[in-house]
């Protein structure tokens, strides 16, 4: 008997990202087909064969496969057991028109620096609340993918310190409240990718992280001042209190209800 496919699809509140595609085939192939987005695909188990621009190519697990929008493919498993992969689904405004002709002629990416950073972005895209570190991420990606496209031409200026205090500041004021990488970005007058770089080269952590870090140093506040763990979540801004306990666990070692009875 032939498994039944895997599959689980969402559209995440991150700009951007039309839908996120996870799914496991063992024997389905597809037929040529387009899509109005860019497929960036990762392969965990297994390998993908596809054709392109009627050219065959491949996707095995070590491999980032772009494959631009309104270009006809197709796809079928390359290996007895099928497989495993996750698919990102990008509009435009990460990758324009203008690098559709270099994603026709190389396709297939060998990048383990750019591999593991999809695999980031789709676990940050699985997690509710961590929609700013799956944005911060997304940035990175696409600077990388314009880097392969149209190697030699910088994507974005060097960083600055300016923004990154300016950007720390727009941080601190919207801790609880939160904000998209994309308003700061225009706050700033910087482009979202820049701002992540300058940030991260100017202070040593991400922006994403910063937030998390200064949300759960609030949240220990507040439990220590005796406000219950079930409304410190909101308070900090946690997106619920399991957001609250992953990040307070991942900082701290302990629970936030733990955390809250060593108070004397």
């Amino acid at each position: 008997m032939v498994p039944r496919p895997e599959i689980s699809a969402w559209r995440p509140q991150v700009a951007g990202v039309v839908e996120v595609f996870h799914a496991h085939f063992t024997e389905h192939a597809y037929p040529m087909h387009v899509h109005d987005a860019w497929t960036l695909l990762i392969v965990d188990d297994g390998a993908v064969r596809y054709h392109l621009d009627r050219h065959e190519r491949g996707t095995p697990n070590d491999t980032v496969s772009l494959l631009p929008p309104r270009v006809p493919h197709n796809g079928s498993p390359a290996t007895a057991h099928g497989f495993r992969k996750r698919v990102l689904y990008l509009d435009m405004t990460q990758l324009d028109e203008t690098f559709i002709g270099a994603a026709v002629d190389g396709p297939d990416l060998t990048d383990p620096v750019l591999r593991t950073r999809v695999g980031q972005l789709h676990s940050a895209l699985a997690r509710p609340g961590d929609e700013f570190e799956a944005q911060s991420r997304l940035a990175l990606i696409g600077e990388r993918l314009r880097t392969h496209l149209r190697p030699g031409v910088p994507d974005t200026e060097r960083p600055g310190g300016g923004v990154a205090h300016d950007l720390r500041d727009l941080l601190d004021a919207r801790l609880v409240d939160g904000i998209s990488l994309d308003e700061a970005a225009r706050l700033v007058h910087a482009h979202p990718t820049h701002l992540v770089r300058a940030f991260s080269g100017a202070f040593g952590i991400p922006p994403h992280q910063y937030v998390m870090s200064r949300r759960v140093d609030l949240a220990r506040r507040l439990l220590l001042g005796g406000q219950p763990a079930g409304e410190v979540a909101t308070a900090a801004g946690f997106y619920d209190q399991s957001h609250l306990t992953r990040h307070f666990k991942r900082v701290l070692g302990t629970t936030p209800g733990r955390y809250a009875r060593t108070a004397p």
